[in-house]
């Protein structure tokens, strides 16, 4: 029996996608809260009901915390799944959610203020056992506060925003002439993304790697881990492939990560999911970097080694439900990867490529799962995330779902805007990445985006790319002013559920 009735979905795109299928397997009514821009989405087309919010821009309605609540409250929702991004990790929406009698699906208010604070998550982890990388306790107050303790920490380091995410209010630092320029350079840039200039400073290690322990507390007093997931695969710090298990960790090591993981969980009290990330050194030291209190963007990887249902896992343990398992009853079998298939052009920086999808075919066969909310037609907005979809594959060793990713990769095709799938095609065959050597300079090492150097797809990926320039530049104009008309029965009655 599903514990809520009415599931509100505070989000977009493929997570919105996700979310919807679990609330149909629990037997809940989805709502999707939307966009005007996301009203012909695929998450609009498989939701029960669609609430739309005017505006385009995410302010206009994901980042808009009263708005959503009330919108929420309307469409008689009994819960809220905020997905990940946008306001998942915002406390104001899960007090707002508590004092409208929603429950958030999500932690406490508390957790997620003590834990968005890096220097505050570093200090608390810390007194729970959780090995940190060396740096400050808190941010710097000037310049010469930053050299005093870069000189006690060692160069190589970096500035850190304690409030940010995603690589912004970051600069690495060689040198104690290099420290005062990239301190206020971090400051400015934490300031206008995150409203505080406030950075620390963290010892910068050589060649880490990026692996997370998935967590999964209930309200019992109980947590486990769901085993590591490898994110080395990044740019400017955003993760793009991921894979589970390591290829790195030991049985050893892999059981310490785990139990500090839970350690840190359970001596805050935590409850429903939540990610710990770690960097790990040459030596498998590995060290506490933070924590995500939502549902990461990874999480397939992790739900196809270990037969998880990770998206109902989440809203059955924010009903209050106990954990169904415990940490002997886990195991995880064979190797799972992630491809983030993103509209962006893998040859030209990586810029966005919004437009309309004109034609998408996704790869099938065993062991191959796309999570994704794009379709014939579909229009990939300029407003959002780039995110198309998430080519998940499986295999009973490593190299086996590497050579299935390389296959599904070469069948999935995306016309009408440039994708990352020539760029996930060249790492999935890199040598490097097929030995598991890795970290996160793994591109800057490897050579694709070095300068002077312009990185030549496969044969099939150049015709593919040259195929979707040409509709690119035939294509573009106006593309998002208008969604195609259509007399479908289907359509018009899925329009009656549309509340404005």
């Amino acid at each position: 029996m599903t514990p809520f009735q009415r599931i509100a979905i505070a989000n977009r795109g493929e997570i919105a996608v996700r979310v919807i299928r679990a609330c149909r397997d629990l037997g809940a009514t989805s709502l999707l809260l939307c966009s005007e821009v996301d009203r012909d989405s695929l998450g609009a087309r498989l939701a029960d009901e669609v609430w739309v919010m005017r505006g385009m821009a995410p302010r206009d309605a994901y980042l808009d915390v009263s708005r959503m609540v009330a919108r929420a409250v309307e469409a008689g929702a009994d819960a809220l799944h905020p997905g990940y991004g946008f306001l998942s990790e915002n406390p104001a929406l899960a007090r707002a959610c508590e004092a409208a009698g929603i429950v958030f699906v999500g932690p406490h208010a508390d957790h997620i203020v003590a834990l968005g604070d890096k220097n505050e998550a570093r200090r608390t982890m810390a007194g729970h056992g959780v090995p940190v990388v060396p740096g400050t306790d808190g941010p710097v107050k000037d310049v010469d506060e930053a050299l005093s303790e870069a000189r006690r920490i060692g160069f190589p380091l970096l500035l850190k925003a304690s409030k940010g995410g995603g690589g912004r209010g970051m600069r690495k630092v060689h040198s104690e002439s290099d420290l005062p320029q990239a301190l206020s350079s971090a400051q400015s840039e934490a300031r206008a993304a995150f409203g505080s200039p406030d950075v620390y400073l963290e010892k910068y290690l050589e060649r880490p790697r990026h692996v997370e322990v998935q967590i999964a507390a209930d309200a019992q007093g109980n947590a486990v881990h769901l085993f590591e997931r490898e994110c080395s695969i990044q740019r400017r710090f955003q993760k793009m492939i991921e894979e589970a298990p390591s290829p790195f960790l030991d049985e050893e090591t892999r059981a310490k990560m785990g139990a500090a993981a839970v350690a840190g969980a359970r001596g805050i009290g935590y409850r429903t999911l939540c990610t710990f990330e770690f960097l790990v050194d040459a030596q498998r030291n590995f060290y506490f970097l933070e924590v995500n209190t939502r549902l990461q963007v990874e999480h397939p990887v992790t739900e196809e080694i270990t037969g998880v249902d990770l998206v109902r896992l989440q809203i059955l343990l924010a009903a209050g439900q106990p954990l169904p398992f415990s940490q002997e009853q886990l195991d995880h079998r064979g190797w799972a990867f992630e491809a983030r298939i993103t509209c962006e052009d893998p040859f030209a920086d990586f810029v966005p490529q919004p437009g309309l999808i004109s034609r998408v075919e996704f790869p099938q066969g065993p062991g191959i799962r796309v999570d994704g909310a794009i379709f014939n037609g579909a229009v990939i907005p300029p407003f959002y995330d780039s995110l198309a979809a998430k080519l998940i594959v499986r295999g009973a060793t490593r190299e086996e779902a590497r050579e299935r990713m390389l296959r599904a990769l070469s069948e999935m095709q995306v016309e009408g805007v440039r994708t990352t799938i020539p760029f996930h095609q060249w790492v999935f065959a890199n040598d490097a990445f097929t030995r598991g050597d890795m970290s996160t300079h793994f591109l800057d090492e490897q050579g694709w985006g070095r300068e002077g150097k312009r990185i030549e797809a496969p044969p099939a990926a150049r015709e593919m790319a040259a195929a979707l320039a040409a509709i690119h530049a035939h294509g573009m104009d106006g593309v998002t002013a208008t969604m195609p008309a259509t007399d479908d029965s289907a359509t018009r009655w899925r329009w009656h559920q549309v509340r404005w």
